[in-house]
């Protein structure tokens, strides 16, 4: 009785903890492996936002913004697509040999203003803005918005990654599925095509459920855009970097926005 009643109490607390922290939802994809190798290769992916990595507590991820883009750079679509609840899972049968990105990406426009004490927010593409008179609103802010959370699975060797330019991207020497305990990696972040200086990242390990802390390893990109860490442990890793400044668009200086998530698999060294 006193386990089942200590059970309740973690339970309660965690609940409200996770209650107070609508902050901390994470999105994700998660292979069930990032490296197979054979001519009849499979894996299953999960896809959500939630609480804890790697552990679906609040929505699914929608099948429908899920985009696949196989080695040679065509597109694939998820096989054995389920939304559940708190999750989405699909399969991907990996017939070329070389490295799969598997991503949730979105961008447009956001633009705000005041009219009287009231804040006014808008998002479109730029000739809606401009049809609608959004760019004549007196003290109009226009942002353009990126966001990428992806993960990549590899069949046999790995594959260079072919950047979209859109956004903030992931690069560099180290492959994202070629990485080990103990060993450096150097990745470099792009945004935009451009490097991304001076970049906050945040490093997490899955499981953090199962910890006191959440062990949290912030990271900051070089002048040139490179990343470099060594990890000390194998397993899953969830990976965030976001960038602000600006760009231009049909002759329009606006501000950019961007955010990157990546899963990535570190074995044991």
């Amino acid at each position: 009785m006193k386990t089942f009643a200590k059970r309740l109490l973690i339970a309660a607390t965690a609940a409200a903890l996770m209650a107070g922290a609508a902050h901390a939802h994470r999105a994700w994809i998660l292979p069930s492996s990032t490296v197979v190798s054979g001519d009849k290769a499979w894996v299953t992916l999960d896809g959500a936002v939630s609480n804890n990595l790697f552990f679906p507590d609040h929505r699914p991820m929608q099948v429908e913004a899920i985009s696949i883009t196989a080695p040679d750079g065509s597109a694939i679509k998820p096989a054995n697509a389920t939304v559940g609840q708190y999750r989405t899972t699909f399969d991907l049968e990996l017939k070329q040999k070389g490295t799969y990105r598997i991503a949730q990406a979105n961008s447009g426009l956001n633009a705000s203003w005041k009219e009287g004490t009231e804040t006014k927010r808008w998002r479109g593409t730029m000739a809606e803005y401009v049809a609608q008179g959004i760019d004549k609103k007196p003290g109009v802010e226009l942002t353009a918005s990126s966001r990428r959370v992806e993960t990549f699975v590899t069949n046999g060797a790995p594959t260079p990654l072919k950047p979209t330019g859109k956004g903030l991207e992931l690069g560099g020497a180290t492959h994202p599925n070629d990485l080990y305990s103990g060993e450096e990696i150097a990745f470099t972040l792009t945004d935009n095509g451009k490097p991304a200086a001076n970049v906050e990242v945040t490093l997490i390990q899955g499981g953090d459920r199962y910890r006191d802390e959440p062990g949290e390893l912030k990271l900051k990109t070089g002048a040139d855009g490179t990343l470099k860490f060594t990890p000390e442990k194998a397993g899953m890793y969830w990976l965030e970097a976001e960038a602000s400044g600006t760009t231009s668009m049909e002759g329009k200086q606006l501000k950019s926005q961007s955010t990157y998530v990546a899963v990535i698999e570190v074995l044991p060294g």
